[in-house]
């Protein structure tokens, strides 16, 4: 199997496990902050033992030396984990995963102002595309069931946080940042631990709980393996699958309807991102060609 295609199936296995995360969230009963507990400990304490065994501590030793970088990381990663799951329980779950596709907006954003990097013209029609996007998913938040602008917010939110954590990473190359994701979980679940009721999950919930986090492990590992064989941008082109069979598997599950201003909206933005990425990958190619 030549690298090209192990990173597409890694990849492409990595959305494949985390696109049930906001079925989850739906269907275990609790309040959120206790799901958004469990879903980090759980997940986070998996993460760490996969390392342990393969890698032993030396992944651990590497981060804990990454300084402010490796702290606005897990910072980002952590409490992004935890808006998301306020985030589904606040508004529909098609207005959450189109409002966090436009992640690669905000990454644009930071790394023009904090790294310095120039916005090109496609940036700048992609950034608009996703705005107008995103624009109609919030105007139909008051006319669509179960959807609601304090939700979109915090979608919003998820989006801005993660990336910023993963624009502070691009300062660190040199290190893998796989085994801060387990110290950034594990932190921030004990920081919500006190508004949070842990013990008041039912005993017929555990198995949800573990299943949760062994998706989110296994999301985590695999999307952090199949970057290392592909572009980025064929990894944000996979990426977008999260963002169309999740409501869809919702929907299907749960009779969850996303309205016809989110599906609106949503085609915007991911039609947007999705030419967005296929032209820089098209450049790639006709570089490589060329090369």
């Amino acid at each position: 199997m030549n690298d090209q295609l192990k990173g597409l199936i890694l990849t492409a296995l990595g959305v494949a496990f985390v696109v049930p995360d906001s079925l989850f969230v739906r269907v275990i009963a609790a309040d959120a902050l206790t799901i958004a507990f469990w879903r980090l400990l759980n997940a986070g304490a998996l993460i760490a033992l996969g390392l342990l065994v393969w890698q032993g501590v030396a992944p651990f030793r590497a981060v804990m030396r990454t300084g402010w970088p490796g702290v606005i990381y897990g910072a980002g990663t952590g409490l992004s984990g935890a808006m998301f799951v306020l985030a589904v329980d606040n508004t529909s779950v098609a207005n959450v995963v189109f409002i966090i596709a436009s992640m690669p907006v905000f990454a644009m954003i930071f790394s023009r102002v904090f790294l310095k990097e120039p916005i090109t013209r496609r940036m700048l029609l992609t950034i608009a595309a996703v705005a107008v996007g995103l624009s109609i998913i919030a105007y139909g938040s008051g006319e669509t069931e179960g959807a609601s602008l304090k939700g979109d917010l915090m979608a919003l939110s998820v989006s801005a946080m993660f990336a910023g954590g993963l624009t502070a990473a691009r300062r660190l190359r040199h290190v893998s940042m796989v085994a801060a994701v387990p110290f950034a979980y594990v932190v921030v679940a004990l920081l919500i631990l006190p508004l949070a009721a842990p013990l008041s999950v039912g005993a017929g919930q555990v198995p949800l709980l573990a299943l949760h986090a062994g998706f989110i492990a296994l999301s985590s590992i695999f999307l952090a393996l199949g970057p290392r064989f592909i572009t980025s941008a064929e990894v944000a082109l996979l990426v977008l699958g999260e963002s169309v069979f999740a409501p869809l598997l919702v929907w299907w599950l749960l009779a969850e309807n996303p309205g016809p201003w989110a599906v609106s909206g949503g085609a915007v933005v991911l039609g947007a991102l999705f030419v967005s990425n296929a032209v820089v990958l098209m450049r790639q190619r006709r570089q490589r060609r060329r090369g």
